[in-house]
């Protein structure tokens, strides 16, 4: 049977090493995908993710045990990748670069290969969606990052972000709006929203 977080947390902290090491192998690729759509470059990622679960592993004994580790993880791996972010001299803070060519997604992809127009279309989608997430700003694309790519819910989201249940729904919902019209309009691909 396997554990929940809580008892994992538990076993940790009464000496069990092997129980840090099941969180990291549990949580690593959820930390790195959410550090890789805000930055776009794997190496930033790897190394947002290994600041994340070294704060993880030095502040586990603050971990307030009747809120949900994910929660937890998740707002930290948030104020890692902003400190990371803001710190980058190379880096505007309002604008997200994009990936260029490179297909997060094959990690997921099941063992028999699919054909190469699927492939061309599936990067095809991914590099438009990319580009079209781009022009929200840091924020909202968050939200979007953890309600659709993560799912949670708006009041995990606003416990992540330390921030009003009904400003996280304003946010996601101007966000959404803003999107439709990128797609009813395509000719203004580049508005302006930040």
């Amino acid at each position: 049977m396997e554990k929940n977080d809580k008892q994992l947390v538990l076993d940790y902290l009464s000496g069990d090493e092997t129980a840090l090491n099941i969180i990291i192998r549990r949580y690593l690729k959820l930390v790195y995908n959410f550090a890789y759509r805000l930055t776009g470059r794997a190496q930033d990622s790897e190394d947002i993710s290994q600041e994340t679960f070294i704060k993880i592993w030095k502040n586990i004994k603050r971990y307030d045990q009747n809120k949900e580790f994910k929660t937890w993880l998740l707002a930290i791996a948030k104020n890692t990748a902003t400190d990371w972010l803001r710190k980058r001299k190379d880096f505007v803070f309002s604008h997200f670069e994009t990936a260029e060519g490179k297909n997060s997604i094959t990690d997921f992809l099941a063992d028999s290969a699919p054909m190469p127009d699927k492939v061309a279309l599936q990067a095809e989608d991914k590099k438009f969606i990319g580009e079209l997430l781009s022009q929200l700003s840091p924020s909202d694309r968050e939200i979007i990052s953890f309600r659709y790519d993560d799912s949670l819910t708006f009041e995990k989201i606003g416990r992540i972000l330390s921030q009003p249940l009904n400003t996280i729904k304003s946010r996601h919902r101007r966000a959404i709006i803003f999107l439709r019209k990128i797609l009813t309009e395509p000719k203004n691909i580049f508005l302006s929203y930040k």
